[in-house]
């Protein structure tokens, strides 16, 4: 390793060679960003539900559906999950309420739940904005890499045919220097899957606690149907 010199390498790179190495260093900084902005977003998802659910529950349970419906849009929830999905229900009911339409109660409960069910998935959606790249760059990355390494020793074996050297130490020169980009296709892949399994377990948890809420919204609106 203490003959491992990467500025050295670096200078050595032919033209393709480096265009891939940038690539990776691109997908890298990308994954990067991607898992610190979707971290922040579910941290502050999670904090704000937790938050959210009590005071939402306390409303609905005196039967203060204005109350909780401004509770759900209020700023200090707009990472909420738990929010977007219980306002989209709270909001249908009260516009068939309020609308004067002679919606039987099944229909009325239907259309609730459809409301339900629309901003469950868009919040999913929007919850999983992103997460699918990192698993692009995890399963590309290493392909890249190996793009750069076969270019490289190509490089390698040419330079080698024209000036007429060869030997042991010039060969596995070039082919070292070729590896570099093996080499940094891992360090860029390896991350990125760690990120996407991580954030994927949390979007599994997010969409457990939204069909719960969901299920509980109808059940809710069942009694108060009734």
């Amino acid at each position: 390793m203490g003959d491992l010199n990467l500025i050295h390498m670096w200078q050595q790179m032919g033209f393709v060679a480096k265009l891939v190495a940038y690539i990776l260093f691109f997908m890298s900084f990308w994954s990067v960003g991607v898992f610190v902005e979707r971290w922040y977003t579910f941290s502050q998802a999670r904090k704000q539900s937790k938050l959210y659910a009590p005071q939402v529950a306390k409303h609905l349970k005196e039967g203060r559906l204005k109350d909780a419906i401004a509770l759900s849009q209020s700023k200090n929830f707009r990472y909420s999950h738990l929010a977007k999905v219980v306002l989209a229900g709270l909001q249908e009911y009260q516009f068939q309420s309020e609308s004067g339409q002679a919606l039987n109660r099944d229909d009325l409960l239907d259309t609730v739940r459809r409301a339900i069910q629309r901003a469950t998935a868009l919040t999913s959606n929007d919850l999983k904005k992103g997460v699918s790249s990192l698993a692009t760059i995890g399963s590309t990355a290493p392909f890249v890499g190996l793009l750069g390494t076969v270019v490289g020793v190509i490089s390698a074996f040419q330079g080698i045919a024209a000036t007429g050297s060869g030997g042991i130490g010039s060969v596995s020169a070039g082919i070292s220097e070729a590896l570099v980009e093996t080499a940094l296709g891992l360090v860029v892949a390896i991350p990125a899957v760690w990120f996407y399994n991580y954030l994927t377990g949390r979007l599994e948890y997010f969409n457990v606690e939204m069909d719960n809420s969901s299920s509980e919204m109808v059940d809710y609106f069942v009694k108060k149907s009734n």
